[in-house]
């Protein structure tokens, strides 16, 4: 019965000895028998191909530096542009609101001067004066003497407001006593033929409206 046992135990063996080598041939000690250490030409393989990675991750660092720094770089200046903007946009809303300020402050002004002026007593007009408006007024009216419907001389034409037009809007009036008024143009007619201009305001009430101001 024992045989039989020595006989496969043999075949066995037999398959070992013969297939063992051939399977662990590139894995074997100095005594050779097999084992799992790499041999020099694995540790010389395993080196180059560690050194091709640790190549290619330097590599890739490299590239990825200067484009990093192009990165900050592009952030500051769209963190140094934002601050220039929100600047620009607090400094606009102040002179907008000082813009508005002043302009209220103006209008109001304007509103009391006008009223001021409305209240002004206006002679009447003869006849052959209403027509005479500064409408028709070709002439340069520049240096031109004023007169006050009694016929006694005031002031001279020393500027002219025109509109866009080219219609006198006011004369400008050097008084007689040295100060300086606006004359509308409704409170002013000219004659063309004989050169005069003349006001229906009062000699009075224009050296008044001189000390009036915005």
């Amino acid at each position: 019965m024992k045989f039989p046992i020595l006989a496969v135990s043999g075949l066995a063996l037999s398959a070992f000895l013969i297939g063992g080598p051939a399977l662990a041939q590139d894995h074997v000690d100095a005594n050779g028998l097999p084992t799992t250490h790499s041999t020099p030409e694995e540790h010389a393989q395993t080196n180059d191909l560690n050194a091709q990675v640790s190549g290619a991750n330097n590599a890739a660092d490299q590239q990825a530096g200067p484009a990093d720094a192009q990165y900050q770089a592009s952030q500051q200046q769209y963190q140094n542009q934002l601050q220039q903007n929100q600047a620009a946009q607090q400094d606009y809303k102040e002179k907008s609101a000082t813009y508005a300020s002043q302009t209220a402050a103006y209008e109001n002004l304007r509103a009391r001067y006008a009223a001021e002026r409305a209240a002004y007593h206006r002679g009447v007009w003869p006849d052959r004066w209403s027509r005479w408006t500064l409408d028709e007024a070709n002439a340069d009216l520049m240096g031109q003497r004023v007169e006050i419907l009694g016929g006694d001389h005031v002031g001279t034409v020393t500027d002219i407001a025109r509109a866009p037009n080219g219609h006198v809007e006011a004369l400008y009036v050097k008084l007689d006593s040295g100060k300086e008024v606006w004359i509308d143009q409704a409170d002013i007619r000219y004659d063309a033929g004989g050169r005069v201009v003349m006001t229906n305001l009062a000699s009075t009430d224009l050296r008044h409206m001189a000390d009036e101001r915005l």
